[in-house]
């Protein structure tokens, strides 16, 4: 070696020493805290995901990462039957997809679109006629049918009502078409109108495709989806083949200081998930087929331009809002777009990204509800995560603007909510309250955000009713009474009246169950007092005045029953997830025939308060105290009423 070359190589080797010890010095000054991008996708993954089933007490997860049209991450982590001390791997462990599922749904449509043998604008009664299923939408908007389309973009309208269409057993689930011809739900709003996460319809979607191709459902997408894409590891059966069945995870739910299983994966909606099984590898070859097109492999399963339909934008409850694709949903991300798609039933929480403008994909997997069902935010952040490491620096946000805020104020009530059953009931505690603040800023209060931390959020106004969150990246938008988020194209908030108002309602519950709960006790206390100081010597009361008496007694205890099952059935967020999937709960009864006996006491008890007026049964005192009592039974049912507690 010349002398040169040894001067040179020396030098070379001291500046690398120098900068090893500048960025050493530098690492170890830099503030507690500080941030630091990991050094590789792996590491934030690892450190996200173990931190998770650490806090949110799942038992385990499994990832996969896609970039470039190839799979460059597959981890599974934690164990996926906790009796048996099975782990979890990637490429092996099922997990049940729940709404993940719709993809395929969506595929499958759109596969019969390109055959010719369904039509995304026809009226679906057009085939439920012609293969003659049996039944057919009822027509409650005439002149305004629900269309293939509609069914695909969550548009056509149907109540949301989803208690009781799971089973905890394969062999229980009844034929898809007769359960969608049994449990119709009605028609809340005319198709086109607004979107609003529909089961029912998306189940439809999948029907029509069976009708269309001669085959089950399952066995079609089967055929003509995962084995063309190699997803070896999936399954739509009812119950799955036995090499799935063996390697699948368990589904957990906290209870306590233990982990139960949770039941209720299966059932005959299979289109919007029930029974659904996959890998996340299988569902990585998933994500890669709908990057490149709809082919993977050389295998193509669906065409370029309906794989492109499928992606882009369909419809959009605002125009300034992400929107919805056939069945993808849009999510802005550091000013990037996002199709994803979540899954969330017992015991399994998926959550499904593309991000086309990079050519990438993520999904993720979890066998546990989490604690205070913190899975189902679990996959969101995870996803968060991902996408900030991809797409890099943020856009900056836009910037605030003066202007009326007043008008936007009051409570909202999400589209999502039941018109015909008692889970209607969730928003009296679930509904958005938003209030106005200076500078032409608004607060929220209420679950808008799927992080259940956070239930206050401050937003400031970046266009006529368009409001930026204050050091996030989520936006809200006003039109025609509703409020609409970006982080959720399938759902809407509609502004309620003052006399629709929760609080109002909770303090007339609250009222009128004290009054109510006063005199159950009162009654048998005074008339117990009264016996011992040899008031019995008196002369006794009316006959009907008594039997007045029994009925306001047993008119209360009554409703403080309905009122005490009704907080067992909600007690516990996870429990009560499955509960309504399986219907299996005696208080789902138990609650509505307490109400409707009651309901049949209250009306005697106001015709008794009336006769007491008239016969001066008692004091004028205690006919008031009775009145009020009849009062306080009427204001309770009829706000029970209202949420469908009635049956």
């Amino acid at each position: 070696m010349s002398t040169r070359r040894s001067v040179t190589a020396a030098v070379s080797l001291l500046l690398a020493v120098l900068m090893t010890v500048l960025v050493t010095a530098a690492s170890a000054t830099a503030a507690p805290g500080s941030p630091q991008r990991p050094r590789s996708l792996e590491a934030l993954v690892d450190g996200i995901v173990q931190r998770q089933l650490d806090e949110y007490r799942i038992p385990g997860a499994a990832v996969v990462v896609v970039s470039g049209g190839r799979q460059v991450l597959a981890k599974g982590y934690g164990v996926a039957d906790i009796d048996r001390g099975t782990r979890v791997d990637a490429g092996r462990t099922g997990f049940f997809m729940g709404s993940d599922a719709k993809v395929f749904t969506a595929m499958a449509v759109l596969q019969q679109v390109e055959r010719g043998k369904l039509d995304l604008k026809a009226d679906v009664n057009r085939y439920l006629t012609r293969h003659k299923a049996g039944f057919t939408i009822k027509d409650s908007y005439p002149g305004r049918p629900v269309t293939v389309r509609d069914l695909l973009t969550h548009t056509a309208g149907f109540d949301n009502s989803i208690i009781g269409r799971a089973t905890a057993r394969p062999e229980d689930a009844e034929r898809l078409g007769d359960s969608l011809a049994e449990h119709q739900p009605p028609r809340v709003r005319p198709p086109g109108k607004v979107s609003s996460y529909d089961n029912y319809g998306v189940a439809l979607a999948g029907y029509l495709v069976e009708l269309a191709s001669g085959e089950p459902f399952a066995a079609y997408v089967d055929r003509h989806i995962l084995r063309p894409l190699g997803m070896t590891r999936s399954s739509f059966a009812q119950p799955h083949p036995a090499a799935i069945a063996t390697a699948r995870a368990e589904g957990y739910r906290p209870d306590g200081k233990r982990q139960v299983h949770a039941e209720g994966q299966y059932g005959a909606w299979t289109p919007t998930g029930a029974a659904a099984v996959t890998t996340a590898t299988d569902m990585g070859r998933l994500m890669l087929a709908q990057l490149a097109g709809g082919a993977l492999d050389g295998h193509r399963v669906l065409g370029e331009t309906l794989t492109r339909a499928m992606q882009h934008r369909q419809f959009a409850n605002d125009p300034r809002l992400p929107g919805i694709g056939y069945i993808l949903e849009e999510r802005g991300r550091d000013g990037h777009r996002m199709l994803v798609k979540d899954g969330d039933i017992p015991g399994f929480h998926d959550n499904l990204a593309l991000l086309p403008d990079r050519d990438a994909g993520v999904y993720v997997a979890y066998n546990g509800d989490g604690e205070d069902g913190g899975a189902s935010w679990a996959g969101q952040e995870l996803v968060n995560l991902v996408a900030d490491h991809t797409f890099g620096t943020p856009r900056r946000a836009a910037a605030a603007r003066m202007g009326e805020t007043g008008k936007f104020t009051g409570f909202y009530r999400s589209t999502r909510t039941s018109h015909s059953d008692l889970t209607r009931a969730a928003a009296l505690t679930s509904s958005v309250r938003v209030t106005a603040g200076p500078d032409s800023t608004l607060t929220t209060t209420g679950p808008l955000s799927r992080d259940p931390d956070v239930t206050e959020q401050h937003w400031v106004r970046i266009g006529d009713g368009l409001f930026q969150e204050k050091g996030g990246q989520e936006r809200l938008a006003f039109k025609d009474g509703k409020l609409f988020l970006a982080s959720d194209p399938t759902v809407g908030y509609e502004r309620l009246p003052w006399y629709e108002s929760p609080v109002l309602h909770q303090q007339l519950l609250i009222g009128s169950l004290g009054v109510l709960l006063l005199s159950v006790a009162a009654w048998p206390i005074a008339a117990l007092i009264g016996h011992r100081r040899g008031s019995t010597a008196a002369a006794p009361a009316p006959a009907g005045a008594r039997l007045a008496r029994l009925l306001a007694w047993t008119t209360g205890a009554l409703l403080a029953g309905a009122t005490v099952c009704f907080a067992l059935l909600v007690a516990d967020p996870n429990t009560l997830n499955q509960t309504v999937f399986l219907g299996d709960s005696p208080m789902l009864t138990l609650v509505p025939v307490l109400a409707k006996t009651a309901l049949a006491t209250t009306a005697a008890v106001m015709v008794c308060a009336v006769i007491a007026w008239w016969r001066r049964w008692w004091g004028w005192a205690a006919r008031i105290h009775y009145s009020a009592v009849a009062l306080a039974a009427v204001l309770f049912l009829t706000v029970a009423g209202n949420y469908h507690l009635l049956g």
